[in-house]
């Protein structure tokens, strides 16, 4: 055969392998209506949109078992290859609660597994007083475990609880799978989740804090200090301690967590000098924060039409992200959406996260968002206080205001909702898919806003038409009327930038 028609042969197979994928362009003998045509391309997508279309391609992968199907054409072979899934099984340690908290933590841990790509085959979780200190589940779930896994096809056990190192060591070597635990997995969603420089950072220096004491070997060949023959001290000259190859891992697991730490500590100031700017502006900075999958992304988007990611998954968001909106008074503000909390959140995360959950805490306003259509929403709001005032005694700062806002009401149960509404006074109940609730929240937020402005009136000279520009942008601009000596504002603006101008600053009633 020619090298021509093997060129021919080989594009036939690749026109036929991607034949499902392409899109004809249309013609214009093809009855297609060009205004149409022009009309759908000019809608492009979202920047969320985009981003969770390249999360869910990295997600579509087959549940079965690696299948390859080959085809001869013309003497060339193309194999067509279906990934498996990870399959895990669930454990459990039940020491305080009702069984409907332990099944509620459970489906949170499921869900958290589902996120990080995995498929789960089986539940486990046992009542007990504390965690087994050796294996974490005693022995006899050990035995049972192992029945499972063997029963499912297993490759992975993942507990709902933090594993100390020889827990970890135990489980493994009993169960004969990879057995991580719930700051393992947070960790892993994370990696998988983070897009900027700054948020790949952090990540990076969580993952080391949590191994840096879990480094390990199998068996002792890890634990070596002298080399030379077997059996020998290693010859003259190199007789002593030594080092043994798990302390030059965490000798390197140590210099990298340095060049982290300074790299994070270089980006904070990238983010305090935009952060100082913003206050700079006078502009109020409102902080959405709450549990993860809460619906915050969501939110923000009902409030600014902003089209950032949304997914109904668990720590969807971990890069800040700011946007600017105005409220129906007219007023500038800007909305930052926070990486969600959870419970028992590992302390690497506060740690490594602590640039970007300051957000929170130096905001002039929290949204704290609530999931009620969640089986224990109150311990949402528990776990998420719990983490914003060990910020809050981290940093020295003040806990800042802020209103609960409840959503997903369209999905919450009735008796949820009345009991929320008789837990939680002043909270705001809406629905950021159905918008119900949206122009209450607006409302509630410009009312808290009003309390921190200065209500006052101002004679403008004409020929500073550049203040009645900067009041128009930054403050409420409730009347305006134009004298002999210039522009009479009654204006509502932020105390400092009243301070600033208080030399224009006039009684209601001097030109009456």
């Amino acid at each position: 055969m020619t090298k021509n028609n093997k060129d021919d042969a080989f594009s036939d197979i690749l026109n036929e392998a991607f034949k499902d994928h392409r899109t004809p362009l249309p013609k214009e003998d093809a009855g297609v209506d060009q205004s149409e045509s022009l009309t759908a391309s000019a809608s492009q997508p979202t920047t969320g949109e985009l981003d969770l279309e390249a999360r869910d391609a990295m997600r579509k992968l087959s549940r079965g078992s690696q299948v390859r199907d080959t085809e001869h054409r013309e003497g060339y072979e193309v194999e067509y290859r279906k990934l498996r899934l990870e399959r895990v099984v669930l454990v459990g340690v039940w020491t305080e609660g009702s069984t409907a908290e332990i099944e509620a933590n459970m489906a949170e841990l499921r869900a958290l597994a589902e996120t990080a790509g995995s498929e789960v085959t089986d539940v486990l979780y046992q009542k007990r007083d504390k965690p087994d200190p050796g294996t974490f589940i005693g022995s006899g779930k050990v035995n049972e475990l192992r029945e499972i896994i063997a029963a499912t096809d297993s490759d992975t056990v993942i507990c709902d609880g933090e594993l100390s190192p020889s827990q970890l060591i135990s489980l493994e070597e009993a169960l004969r799978v990879k057995v991580i635990d719930r700051t393992m997995l947070i960790l892993d969603i994370f990696a998988q989740h983070a897009k900027s420089k700054e948020g790949k950072a952090q990540v990076a220096l969580a993952q080391m804090e949590y191994l840096f004491n879990r480094v390990r070997g199998w068996g002792g060949n890890l634990s070596r200090q002298a080399g030379g023959r077997a059996g020998s001290n290693g010859g003259v000259g190199l007789r002593g301690p030594g080092e043994t190859r798990i302390e030059a891992d965490r000798r390197r697991l140590r210099a990298d967590m340095a060049r982290l730490r300074k790299e994070i500590a270089g980006m904070k100031t990238t983010r305090e000098t935009k952060r100082s700017r913003r206050r700079a502006s006078t502009t109020p900075q409102i902080a959405i924060a709450g549990y993860t999958n809460a619906g915050k992304s969501s939110l923000i988007n009902a409030l600014t039409g902003a089209g950032v990611l949304v997914e109904d998954a668990l720590f969807a968001t971990l890069d800040p992200t700011t946007r600017r909106a105005e409220l129906a008074d007219g007023r500038l503000v800007t909305f930052t959406d926070t990486v969600g909390f959870v419970r028992h959140l590992p302390t690497s995360f506060v740690e490594a996260f602590r640039s970007t959950l300051e957000e929170v805490v130096q905001a002039d306003l929290v949204l704290h968002v609530v999931d009620g259509s969640d089986a224990f929403p109150l311990k949402q709001i528990d776990a998420v206080n719990t983490v914003i005032m060990d910020i809050v005694r981290e940093t020295g700062a003040e806990a800042p205001p802020e209103i609960i806002v409840v959503n997903k009401i369209d999905q919450a149960d009735p008796l949820t909702l009345a009991e929320l509404r008789h837990a939680l006074d002043g909270a705001v109940f809406v629905s950021a898919h159905t918008l119900e609730g949206i122009p209450e929240l607006e409302a509630r937020i410009e009312l808290f806003l009003n309390s921190l402005d200065v209500h006052v009136h101002m004679l403008i000279p004409f020929t500073r038409g550049d203040i009645v520009a900067r009041l128009h942008t930054m403050a409420t601009v409730l009347s305006e009327e134009y004298l002999e000596q210039g522009t009479l504002i009654d204006v509502r603006l932020p105390s400092s930038l009243a301070g600033e101008l208080s030399e224009f600053v006039v009684e209601p009633d001097a030109f009456d």
